[in-house]
């Protein structure tokens, strides 16, 4: 008895072509899904009014960096992960040492390091000294004796007549701030999810195993890398038998 297989068409070429199939496709998906995502989460950053600076620390990598991969990647990050973190889950914020936040007012004016400027920086810099107001039925103030100049900040005065001179509010103190949501980057994460998921079509009806690893970096929580895994590339194989006696 002797027992004749004869494949039809040729299996090994059939698989090489749907393993370059399979690759290009899950690429192709793998790019546009984070690429999406990194302008989807620049987008909400800047329209929250958190300005360009802030948005252009959103980043993508994929992987491979060249060529195509049935195990290919993207991920996407920010640069500012917990400036970023905090606006997209509105945390409430407290003192370090458990007593007062220090919130500048305009007549602070900015720091020489850019954004807000510290009561201690302040009266280095400006020279009258602070004092403290309390107030029971609202923030308690941190005021200065001096004058107000063209832009609206505290001075020294220095008229010996004491004209134009004020008591300035400088700094609210507030025990604690509840810092608004004003992100949702979750929302735009499982968009760029669902987009893998619907283009795995294409791939031959394999099935795609979307993954989210865990937190990377403290205080940024929408860290994401889509991973897809393929299944059953190969359909439609025509194996015929024969059996010669």
């Amino acid at each position: 008895m002797k027992l004749k297989l004869t494949i039809n068409p040729d299996i090994v070429a059939m698989m090489q072509a749907e393993i370059a199939a399979g690759e290009k496709a899950v690429t192709t998906a793998m790019r546009e899904a984070g690429a999406g995502l990194k302008s989807a989460w620049r987008g909400q950053i800047t329209g929250a009014g958190l300005g360009t600076r802030l948005g252009n620390s959103i980043r993508l990598a994929t992987y491979p960096k060249g060529g195509e991969s049935l195990n290919a990647a993207a991920l996407v990050w920010s640069n500012a992960p917990v400036i970023v973190g905090a606006h997209d889950t509105g945390p409430l914020i407290r003192s370090k040492n458990g007593f007062w936040l220090a919130i500048p007012l305009p007549a602070a004016g900015k720091s020489l390091r850019g954004g807000r400027i510290t009561p201690g920086e302040w009266e280095r810099r400006r020279g009258p000294r602070l004092r403290f107001v309390y107030r029971r039925t609202g923030p308690s103030l941190l005021v200065a004796e001096g004058r107000l100049n063209t832009k609206g900040q505290a001075v020294v005065s220095r008229s010996k007549t004491g004209r134009g001179k004020v008591t300035a509010p400088i700094f609210l103190l507030v025990p604690q701030v509840k810092l608004p949501k004003r992100l949702d980057l979750a929302r735009d994460a499982d968009r760029a999810l669902d987009s893998v998921g619907a283009d795995r079509g294409e791939l031959g009806g394999g099935t795609s195993d979307l993954r989210r690893l865990p937190p990377v970096r403290s205080g940024f929580r929408r860290r994401r890398l889509f991973k897809p895994a393929v299944a059953s590339l190969l359909q439609n194989q025509q194996i015929h038998a024969t059996r010669e006696a």
